[in-house]
């Protein structure tokens, strides 16, 4: 989403969340063990995507997709509109569509050389340990937001943002109430972290929100 489209658009839905804002719910149970496993969650100011060693998301078995992506160290995860999110001209119409009705989705995965943080990145990134239980939790997230209506693997439908990054049919649907940072914090959640999607729908919401859980830990 541009700013310029639909920022005015998000800023007020985050108003009208504010007031059913809950607060961020314990960690889950099985979240107690060490923190071994290192994710990220990268933020351009608009829209967040979750960022995961490739090794060991490969080493789960759960994700066919990440064989198309071979010899990637990192895996890019980002969730949006299936018409807005690819398109490399947004319209007003596009930008409407996404906002206000609920629209098909789709999952953007991309293959990094380095880690947001070390690439040299302008995006704001903020570093995530999860147990091993909670980094498995988070790939089975991730691996049933696909839409695989044959099963097995799904395959992509179009490039991505990136060179060698793809787009894939995913499940759900796209709206001012459910949007890519809502997402995110829903699939941070599946991982046992302590953040609630409620309320959540900006990047900038999201990333304070990440933050203040990091420091209460």
């Amino acid at each position: 989403m541009t700013r310029w489209l639909i920022g005015p658009a998000l800023a007020l839905c985050a108003v009208l969340l504010a007031t059913c804002e809950t607060a961020p719910p314990p960690t889950a149970p099985n979240d107690n063990g060490p923190r071994t496993h290192l994710i990220q969650v990268a933020s351009n100011g608009w829209h967040t995507a979750i960022v995961v060693p490739a090794p060991a998301l490969a080493a789960t078995g759960l994700l066919p997709e990440a064989a198309d992506f071979p010899g990637a160290r990192f895996l890019e995860f980002g969730w949006g509109d299936r018409v807005y999110y690819p398109a490399k001209e947004k319209t007003l119409g596009m930008t409407l569509s996404a906002a206000l009705i609920p629209t098909p989705a789709v999952m953007h995965m991309a293959g990094l050389a380095a880690a947001p943080k070390d690439s040299g990145s302008s995006r704001e990134v903020v570093s995530v340990a999860l147990t091993a239980a909670g980094f498995l939790n988070l790939v089975e997230a991730l691996a049933t937001e696909f839409e695989r209506p044959a099963g097995g693997r799904a395959e992509p439908i179009s490039r991505g943002l990136y060179p060698g990054s793809r787009f894939y049919n995913a499940r759900g649907e796209f709206h001012l109430f459910n949007t890519c940072n809502t997402w995110t914090a829903r699939m941070l959640r599946a991982a046992g972290v302590a953040i609630s999607p409620s309320g959540i729908v900006t990047a900038d919401g999201l990333m304070a929100r990440l933050r203040t859980t990091r420091r209460a830990r």
